[in-house]
């Protein structure tokens, strides 16, 4: 019974963070047409860093310090957005690597 449901909390928790925009943005990110789109994303991990920046400063100020939740949640998705730049280069890269050896291959076939 325990094991239940926490296997059904842990799917639900799964599910509810695959649905954030930030993932949703990723998984655009990650196919072969977004991969130029990387490096751009990037801009939107600084305003994820600078939105917890000023959670912190809030904090700082006498706010509640409930937000330190949000400060996770934004300085996590921050950081997902600003390292998914160069990992979008490295799988661009290598797409098009791939791309080029078959079109020698299939160029290299049809001379024959």
């Amino acid at each position: 019974m325990l094991m239940t449901t926490l296997w059904n909390l842990s799917t639900r928790t799964f599910l509810l963070l695959r649905r954030t925009p930030v993932n949703r943005l990723l998984d655009k990110i990650r196919t072969r047409q977004g991969l130029k789109w990387g490096v751009p994303a990037m801009t939107l991990g600084l305003v994820y860093f600078l939105a917890a920046a000023i959670c912190t400063t809030l904090i700082d100020g006498g706010w509640s310090t409930w937000l330190y939740l949000p400060f996770l949640l934004f300085a996590y998705n921050g950081m997902k957005l600003i390292l998914m730049g160069p990992i979008s280069l490295i799988l661009l890269a290598r797409a098009r690597t791939r791309e080029v050896i078959a079109h020698r291959r299939e160029k290299k076939f049809t001379r024959v």
